[in-house]
């Protein structure tokens, strides 16, 4: 639970915030084909009714994507993929909830109220809040949205021999393609703001 900390608050009163509603959590087990084992602390969204405008996101479509290689293979770009760690959890819970502490939190904090402040899954508006969040770090790094499909995300660029070109970036939901004549420049401005 110390990797999620950070989307939990605990009032000092230990009192639910007035508008706030309660909802409940669990863990979510799983073995991947690696045999490598997963824990995940998820909402139970379906215990809230929030308005479809925050319920939305998009992601990158296919046609987009096959474009996008096409564009690489004629223009000598490399095509960097990149997977975001905990993507939902650095971006701030749409919605008002909290919930009790269970065991999972330990004995100290056990039956406690306990605020969400992030998008944790399995809320209904956290992928949109991630979507909107990671838009708004394209935005900081000179990408703008592309007007067809506003998950690909381009900026003018251009290659040592005065080659001109668009470098892309294109997002669905945390899986990233970044199209680029120096891809790892656009990996490394996100590592420094994501894992």
């Amino acid at each position: 639970m110390r990797a999620i900390d950070c989307a939990f608050e605990f009032p000092e009163d230990n009192r639910a915030p007035v508008g706030y509603q309660k909802i409940n959590c669990h863990m979510v087990f799983n073995v991947k084909m690696t045999l490598e084992r997963k824990a995940r602390y998820v909402a139970g969204g379906h215990q809230t009714e929030p308005t479809k405008d925050i319920t939305f996101a998009s992601v990158v479509s296919r046609d987009s994507i096959r474009i996008a290689f096409l564009v690489a293979a004629l223009n000598d770009l490399e095509v960097l993929s990149v997977d975001i760690s905990g993507a939902y959890l650095n971006a701030k819970a749409a919605e008002k909830v909290y919930t009790l502490a269970g065991k999972e939190f330990g004995p100290a904090k056990e039956g406690k109220v306990v605020v969400i402040t992030r998008a944790l899954y399995g809320l209904r508006s956290s992928g949109r809040a991630w979507r909107d969040h990671m838009a708004a770090t394209l935005r900081d790094g000179g990408y703008s949205s592309c007007k067809v499909d506003p998950d690909v995300w381009m900026r003018p660029r251009t290659k040592p021999d005065g080659f001109k070109y668009w470098s892309y970036i294109l997002v669905y939901t945390d899986d990233i393609l970044i199209v680029d004549h120096e891809p790892k420049v656009a990996m490394n401005y996100l590592a420094s703001r994501y894992t």
